[in-house]
């Protein structure tokens, strides 16, 4: 499993993303799988990576969260959660994303 946590220094939130992340892999019974970090630096980058906002989350290769962006850019990407919107994604909502993966 790879997983890989997208993220701009300007958003503060993928700090608390890299947090629930280790949460969910330890509640999925899969610590052992490391979490590469990836900085997205200038805005051309981000355009031509599609990047929707900062974090986004990749497992295998593929967002569990996807979300239609009109635009893409250094921006703090929003989630939708059971508590309403939030920057990053509840552990459960990680977890119940890494199950779905193995």
């Amino acid at each position: 499993m790879d997983i890989e946590l997208l993220y701009f220094a300007g958003c503060p939130n993928w700090t608390v993303a890299q947090e629930h992340l280790t949460a969910a892999l330890a509640a999925a019974g899969r610590s052992d799988v490391d979490v590469k970090l990836r900085a997205v630096e200038t805005d051309e980058e981000a355009q031509a990576m599609r990047f929707p906002g900062s974090p986004t989350i990749h497992i295998d290769g593929r967002d569990p969260f996807p979300a239609a962006a009109d635009s893409y850019g250094l921006t703090c990407r929003v989630y939708s959660t059971p508590g309403g919107l939030a920057g990053v994604p509840t552990v459960d909502q990680l977890v119940q994303a890494l199950t779905r993966t193995f």
